[in-house]
C-alpha cells in the first residue's frame, strides 16, 4: 500500500469506524479524521443540533462537502458517517480515492453499541431495532458496492480489527486470517 494512499472506513452506526480508524491510523502512522467531527468543527455545532435546525437534507448537504474536501488529502484514514453511502457524489469519492473498508456489524451488535448514546438523532425513535434494520437494508449494499475490504466486527474487539485491516492492507485482502 503506498504511502499517500487513503483508507476510508464506512459502515453502520455502531461498528466502530472512530475507534478502529484510529488505531489503523497509528499502526500506519497516518493522520486520522472523521467527517462527523468535521463537520461539527466547520459548524460550530454538534449533529442533534444540525439535524435539528436543518434537518437531515441540510445534514447530507454538509456532509457531501466535507467528504469531498476530506477524500482529496492524501495519506489519511477517514471514518465516515453511516449515511455517508446514500450520496452517489460520495459513493464515487470514496470509491475513486482510496481504499474503502466496510466495517460489517449486526443490528444486535449495533444496539449494544449505540443504545446509550443520545449522539445519534436516527435513532430517537420508539423502535431503534427496526431502524436499525431499515436502515442495514438501505445501506448495506451501498457498502459493499464501494467496499474494497469487508470485515466483520461482531463480537471483536477494536484492536483486533484494526491488525486485521492493516494486515491485509500490507498483504493484500486475501492475506490468511491471524491467529488472535
Amino acid at each position: 500500500m503506498h504511502p499517500n494512499e487513503n483508507i476510508f472506513l464506512v459502515g453502520p452506526m455502531g461498528a466502530g469506524k472512530t475507534t478502529i480508524g484510529r488505531l489503523v491510523a497509528r499502526s500506519l502512522s497516518r493522520e486520522f479524521l472523521d467527517s462527523d467531527h468535521e463537520i461539527e468543527a466547520r459548524t460550530g455545532a454538534d449533529i442533534p443540533w444540525i439535524f435539528d435546525v436543518e434537518g437531515e437534507s441540510g445534514f447530507r448537504r454538509r456532509e457531501r462537502l466535507a467528504i469531498d474536501d476530506l477524500t482529496q488529502l492524501k495519506g489519511v484514514v477517514l471514518a465516515t458517517g453511516g449515511g455517508a453511502v446514500l450520496d452517489p457524489d460520495n459513493r464515487r469519492h470514496l470509491g475513486s480515492r482510496g481504499m474503502v473498508v466496510y466495517l460489517c456489524t449486526s443490528v444486535d451488535q449495533q444496539l449494544d453499541r449505540t443504545r446509550k448514546d443520545r449522539n445519534r438523532p436516527l435513532l430517537q425513535t420508539e423502535d431503534p431495532r427496526r431502524r436499525l434494520e431499515e436502515l442495514m437494508a438501505i445501506r448495506d449494499p451501498l457498502y459493499r458496492e464501494i467496499a474494497d475490504l469487508v470485515i466483520e466486527t461482531d463480537g471483536r474487539t477494536a484492536r483486533s480489527v484494526a491488525s486485521e485491516i492493516v494486515r491485509k492492507l500490507r498483504l493484500g485482502p486475501d492475506a490468511p486470517e491471524a491467529r488472535e
